[in-house]
């Protein structure tokens, strides 16, 4: 056993390091809301070899999907969608006639008060029919935010200020159902559902956040625990053959100290999510496509559940042939792992460095990871999918 005081001491030399990284950081996004990443470790409180190795079963077709939560503000805006042949086409039938075969929708509770009109829940029954009629699988991803989730900011519903932790978990619960029922009355059962979006900090902060720049918050894992398996209940109750995801961002990273506590603490999931942004560090793009394929085989066995890539993005406005190589050395061997249930692009549909009223309004960059070329056709990356 290890002297306690030195573990002390360790674990406070550690997080002050990350708190020094966190300070040192914009609160501007660099590539998308969901990238950001304040802390970049915590020390493990689980050890990893107390985690049984099991084998995840998957048994189903390789899915390719897009993340397409933009798409009804682009069109809006007056932005149109072309083949390879210039035509004009649908998004969603375009993305079909790509290869993919899903689509993930983001849902944000009252998004309208401070940020826009769209991702709300008749957002996203607009696009769920959509998706519907072209016979695509879809996948509702809960941010339980009125604005974009991930490590950095999961600020919680205007609607639910001032409520202790039972009110929230009620209030999280209430709108799960509302938007499952909603789905399930027009004849939609998503496949997959996220409890949240890039969870490794918790989520509907201060609640079930799990620290801060002075390190673990007392409760914290519980309380998120606690919000995350109540959500997983509430998408059981209304759609028991729904698969619930799990998501944390960086594949690339050494997370297993995450993974660990988390089922520790009872955690539920029927799927590990993640996030993979290869172009996004000074690792170089074959580094970060190594290591999180390893971790993709690594964490499916050691946690008995099959891995989806719930968001992947490569910079193609910046070079179309280097972001098509990077994107298809990561499909290809992504396939071939046992384990991996698929790959999902978030907003492919991007071009032009078009930016939603939000980003205009903060003063913000554009998102540069779309996978289609100035002209609105798609690049060379989306072969990747065929």
């Amino acid at each position: 056993m290890k002297n306690p005081n030195f573990l002390a001491i360790f674990v406070v030399a550690v997080f002050a390091l990350c708190s020094c990284n966190s300070c040192s950081k914009s609160d501007e996004p660099v590539n998308k809301p969901e990238n950001e990443n304040p802390v970049d470790s915590v020390p493990s409180q689980v050890p990893v070899d107390s985690v049984p190795s099991q084998e995840p079963v998957v048994t189903t077709a390789f899915v390719k999907g897009a993340d397409l939560g933009w798409v009804t503000e682009m069109e809006a805006d007056g932005v149109t969608f072309y083949d390879a042949d210039g035509k004009a086409t649908e998004c969603f039938a375009l993305m079909k006639q790509l290869g993919m075969n899903a689509v993930r929708l983001r849902v944000w509770v009252n998004p309208e008060k401070e940020y826009c009109n769209y991702c709300n829940l008749p957002d996203v029954l607009v696009k769920a029919r959509r998706a519907k009629t072209l016979g695509m699988d879809v996948m509702i991803d809960f941010h339980y935010s009125d604005w974009f989730a991930d490590p950095s900011r999961q600020l919680i519903p205007s609607a639910w200020e001032g409520k202790t932790l039972a009110g929230v978990k009620e209030a999280m619960v209430a709108h799960t159902k509302e938007v499952l029922e909603a789905l399930k009355s027009e004849g939609i059962i998503p496949r997959w559902v996220q409890v949240g979006n890039e969870t490794r900090n918790g989520m509907l902060h201060p609640h079930g956040q799990l620290w801060d720049n002075n390190g673990n918050i007392e409760n914290g894992w519980q309380n998120y625990v606690a919000l995350s398996n109540a959500s997983y209940d509430a998408v059981k109750e209304v759609a028991p053959e729904t698969q619930v995801i799990v998501h944390i961002d960086n594949a690339w990273d050494n997370n297993e100290w995450w993974f660990n506590q988390f089922k520790a603490l009872g955690g539920k999931m029927d799927i590990i999510g993640l996030s993979h942004y290869p172009q996004t560090t000074s690792k170089t793009w074959q580094e970060m496509n190594n290591l999180a394929l390893n971790h993709i085989n690594k964490w499916a066995k050691a946690y008995g559940k099959p891995v989806m890539v719930c968001e992947v993005g490569v910079k193609s406005e910046a070079d179309e042939a280097l972001a098509a190589t990077v994107l298809t050395d990561f499909l290809t061997r992504a396939k071939k792992l046992e384990h991996c249930l698929g790959v999902f692009y978030w907003e492919p549909q991007e071009y032009g460095w078009w930016k939603p009223a939000i980003y205009e309004k903060l003063g913000w960059d554009a998102y540069n990871m779309g996978a289609f070329t100035m002209e609105g056709r798609p690049a060379a990356a989306m072969k990747a999918f065929e």
